[in-house]
């Protein structure tokens, strides 16, 4: 119970310091986000007029705790740009985001799982395993999305190279793709490294000389005991997909919050790019806590340490 408010008071306190420390990032940033919304043919009185009507002319530290007042009311303010609430802007996008975020990670799990469980039972697999995934971590999102709309949309026109929200499935594939090669082929390094790990381990051993199918023994022995620390990684990859949406969702045209962050960050909506940020933060600790807790279940050692842990604090 005691690890559970600790982890939960931190998450908080993350949450309060990136908000903080992005809110004085953008305040110290060049350019003036009244002077952006007036045009260039507004007078300094024009300017004047919209930095007090959006409270821009008050100071750094009462702004933020203006705006954190209004988070702790579920208010995230007005988008600067657009003057609408930044809530009935991210509603649309967070769903575009959270569609190419499910679909990536899909691809990371089954094709990182599968790639090393192969190539640690396969010698020749092995051998293929390490060429490839070798290319496959050193290829950057946005390359993997230029050699994909080149190959399957350009030359092959199997799928679309500009994801309007219309396509469904086949309008995200190409995306998830470019996002899931290096963290696919980086868990099936991870993947093919623990299961050889495991299945050098002596209590193997003696559940092949019991008679056991190899089916059996990789099932029951093998995988159960690579299984804590595959599941580490596969959790910090998908924790790591919503930042890396704002490179895919630019490249290929996706109206989700990466893109809109970009374009937010340039027009210094702060309300908006706050949100965002705050957003990702969020999805960040929510997955890497429950990979943490599924870890724990998991692996009975860190379960058995942490119960010991609380026995002595009480």
């Amino acid at each position: 119970m005691r690890s559970v408010l600790r982890t939960a008071l931190g998450a908080l306190l993350t949450l309060l310091v990136s908000s903080a420390a992005i809110f004085a990032a953008l305040a110290a940033s060049p350019g003036d986000a009244a002077s952006r919304l007036a045009g260039p043919k507004a007078t300094a009185a024009q300017i004047a007029v919209i930095r007090h009507a959006n409270g821009l002319d008050q100071p750094m530290p009462l702004r933020y705790l203006h705006w954190l007042e209004g988070c702790l009311h579920g208010d995230f303010g007005t988008s600067l740009q657009y003057q609408q609430s930044v809530a009935s802007l991210l509603a649309p996008r967070v769903g575009q985001t959270l569609a190419l975020v499910g679909l990536t990670a899909l691809l990371i799990v089954a094709g990182g799982l599968g790639a090393g469980i192969v190539g640690a039972v396969s010698r020749r697999g092995s051998a293929a395993l390490t060429v490839l995934s070798g290319i496959g971590v050193a290829v950057p999102s946005f390359v993997a999305a230029a050699l994909l709309i080149q190959v399957f949309a350009l030359s092959l026109g199997w799928l679309p190279a500009i994801s309007t929200g219309v396509g469904g499935l086949r309008g995200l594939l190409l995306p998830a793709l470019a996002l899931a090669v290096s963290w696919a082929a980086y868990l099936a390094q991870v993947v093919r490294a623990s299961l050889r790990e495991a299945l050098g381990e002596e209590h193997v051993a003696i559940a092949r000389s019991r008679g056991l199918s190899p089916a059996g023994v990789f099932r029951r022995h093998v995988l159960r005991n690579a299984a804590p620390e595959i599941t580490t990684v596969s959790g910090l990859a998908v924790a790591g997909l919503v930042a890396g949406t704002v490179v895919v969702e630019q490249a290929f045209g996706i109206g989700g919050i990466g893109s809109f962050l970009v374009q937010s960050v340039a027009s210094k909506d702060s309300n908006v790019v706050l949100a965002i940020s705050l957003l990702m933060v969020l999805a960040f600790i929510v997955t890497t806590t429950a990979t943490d807790l599924l870890h724990r279940a998991l692996d009975p050692r860190i379960r058995g340490a942490a119960d010991s842990r609380e026995r002595q604090a009480r």
